[in-house]
């Protein structure tokens, strides 16, 4: 039995009329479109079977910041995205290890 919603409507008719009113702008694919299957970082050139390993990262981490132009947008490999954004939490691991010291 599904949950139901407050409403009684069920849980999963909520969410399908949710997602239906998402903004349709998909800027995955308009940044693959104006960067190319390469990632920024690594320089590693993707084939079509293989664009799925590639992400969108925000360079000023603002996920809600998505100009049409792509200026907000890079390309990375799945492991150079990865090691994007772990970068900032061992900076700041680092800082309170030393701080504590």
């Amino acid at each position: 039995m599904r949950p139901k919603a407050p409403d009684s409507r069920p849980v999963s008719e909520i969410v399908g009329e949710l997602r239906k009113n998402l903004p349709t702008s998909d800027y995955r694919e308009q940044s693959l479109k104006i960067h190319g299957l390469i990632c920024a970082k690594c320089a590693r050139e993707f084939e079509p079977k293989d664009r799925h390993l590639l992400t969108v990262h925000h360079k000023d981490g603002n996920h809600a910041n998505n100009p049409a132009n792509g200026s907000n947008w890079e390309n990375l490999c799945v492991y150079c995205h990865d090691d994007e954004h772990s970068r900032g939490g061992l900076g700041t691991y680092y800082s309170k290890s030393r701080a504590g010291s």
